[in-house]
C-alpha cells in the first residue's frame, strides 16, 4: 500500500500507468479480497486518476472492474459515463450500477450506451421503460432480443406498437416468455403467417382479460352501430330476422358469399361470433387466412364449410378462384388445432384492439386539426 501511495503522488504518465496496472493486477483480481479500508482507498485513488490516464488504460480498468467481485460504485459510475469503448464492459454487467445510474446514462449519453445497457444482464423494468422512452431503434431491438431483460407491461405495449414499423421486432417479441397474451394478439396483425400460427396455438387467454375486453368492445360497438352506413344496417336487420326465425346458418352464409353478398355474410358471421361488423371485415379482408380460421372455428363451422369459406372469401377479394393445395392444407390444419373457446376469446381481443387503434387515430387527427387551427 505504501508503494501504491508513492506511485499515486507521482505526476508522470509512467507513474500513473504503473499505478493503474498494479491496482488492476493486485486488487481487482479474483484471488485478492479487499478490506473495506483498502477498497475505499483504492477507489478514491482511481477516481482521482481516471480523468488523467489514457483511453486504453481506462478500457483495461473498466474490463478488470467489470469482471471482478469488487464493489466500487463511484468508479463504475464514472467509467460507465466514459467513451463507449470504456463504458461497454460495465454496462454489460449492470449489477455494478444502480437503476438510477443506468437511467441517467440512458437519458444523457449516446445511443451506443443505450444499446450496451439494453444488452446487459440486469435490465429491470424501470430501466426498460427508460430505454423505450429515450432509445432509438437499435436500443429497442437490443432490448427485445435480450431474454434476461425484465420488460414492464407499458414498455412491452410500446414495443408491440413499434413492431408495425419494424419487422425485426416480430420474431423476438413473439418468442418472449413475458409477452402478455392480449399484446400477443394485438401483434398478430403485423407478423408473418408462421408467427400468427404460433400466437394462436401457444398463447393462453386469461378469462378476466377477455371479460374486460368484451365489456369495452360492446360499449364501443353500441356507439358505432348507430353511426353505421346503410348497407351494414340493412344487412344487420336481415340477419337478426333470420336468427329469430332460426334460418341463420353457416350454409346460408356461404350461399350469400357465392352470390356476392359480402355485407350479409359479414353481418351474419358477426352476429354468430358475438363481435361487431368492423372486426369481421378486418378478418375477411386479411389475405393470410389464419384469422378467418379463427372466425370460422368460433362459430362452429365444419372443416368442409371452412374450406369453402376460405375459397369464397379469397375470390370475393379478387384473388385466385383456386387456392394452392399447400395453402388450403395449412389453413385447414390450423383450423383443426384451434379450440372453439380460444377462438372466441381471440375475436374479442381483436375487437378491443381495433377499437383502441381507431381511437388513437381519431385522437391524432383531432390533434393535427387543432394544431392547424392554432397556427392559422
Amino acid at each position: 500500500m505504501e508503494d501504491l501511495l508513492a506511485l499515486a503522488r507521482s505526476r508522470t504518465a509512467e507513474g500513473r500507468h504503473r499505478l493503474v496496472e498494479n491496482i488492476t493486477d493486485l486488487f481487482l483480481s479474483p484471488e485478492y479480497r479487499l478490506s473495506d479500508h483498502e477498497r475505499a482507498l483504492i477507489s478514491d485513488i482511481l477516481i482521482k486518476l481516471v480523468d488523467s490516464i489514457e483511453l486504453d488504460l481506462r478500457r483495461e480498468l473498466s474490463v478488470a472492474l467489470a469482471h471482478s467481485d469488487v464493489e466500487m460504485t463511484d468508479l463504475a459510475r464514472r467509467l460507465a459515463n466514459d467513451d463507449i469503448t470504456v463504458a461497454w464492459p460495465l454496462l454489460q454487467r449492470t449489477r455494478l450500477l444502480q437503476d438510477v445510474d443506468l437511467i441517467e446514462i440512458i437519458r444523457f449519453r449516446t445511443e451506443e450506451h443505450r444499446v450496451a445497457i439494453a444488452k446487459g444482464d440486469g435490465v429491470t423494468e424501470p430501466v426498460s421503460e427508460a430505454l423505450v422512452a429515450y432509445g432509438g431503434i437499435d436500443a429497442l431491438e437490443a432490448l427485445v432480443n435480450n431474454p434476461k431483460a425484465a420488460i414492464s407491461r407499458s414498455a412491452m405495449a410500446h414495443l408491440v406498437a413499434e413492431a408495425r414499423r419494424y419487422d425485426s421486432f416480430h420474431e423476438p417479441l413473439v418468442s418472449r416468455h413475458d409477452l402478455p397474451t392480449d399484446l400477443a394478439y394485438r401483434l398478430y396483425w403485423s407478423v408473418s403467417a408462421a408467427l400468427r400460427r404460433h400466437i394462436l396455438e401457444q398463447f393462453e387467454i386469461d378469462e378476466a382479460t377477455v371479460d374486460e375486453a368484451l365489456r369495452r368492445a360492446n360499449q364501443a360497438a353500441e356507439v358505432a352501430r348507430s353511426e353505421a352506413n346503410g348497407a351494414e344496417v340493412t344487412a344487420e336487420r336481415l340477419v337478426r330476422r333470420l336468427a329469430e326465425a332460426g334460418d341463420l346458418t353457416i350454409d346460408f352464409l356461404l350461399n350469400t358469399l357465392r352470390n356476392g353478398h359480402m355485407p350479409v355474410f359479414v353481418a351474419g358471421m358477426a352476429f354468430l361470433a358475438g363481435v361487431d361488423q368492423p372486426t369481421v371485415w378486418r378478418v375477411v379482408t386479411d389475405k393470410g387466412g389464419e384469422s378467418l380460421a379463427i372466425l370460422a372455428r368460433a362459430v362452429d363451422t365444419t372443416r368442409e364449410q371452412f374450406t369453402a369459406m376460405a375459397l369464397l372469401t379469397t375470390t370475393s377479394r379478387g384473388g385466385p378462384e383456386v387456392q394452392s393445395t399447400a395453402v388450403v392444407e395449412k389453413l385447414t390444419s390450423l383450423f383443426n388445432r384451434i379450440d372453439t373457446a380460444k377462438a372466441r376469446k381471440a375475436l374479442v381481443l381483436w375487437q378491443r384492439d381495433r377499437v383502441f387503434d381507431e381511437a388513437i387515430e381519431e385522437l391524432r387527427h383531432v390533434r393535427q386539426s387543432g394544431g392547424a387551427v392554432a397556427g392559422s
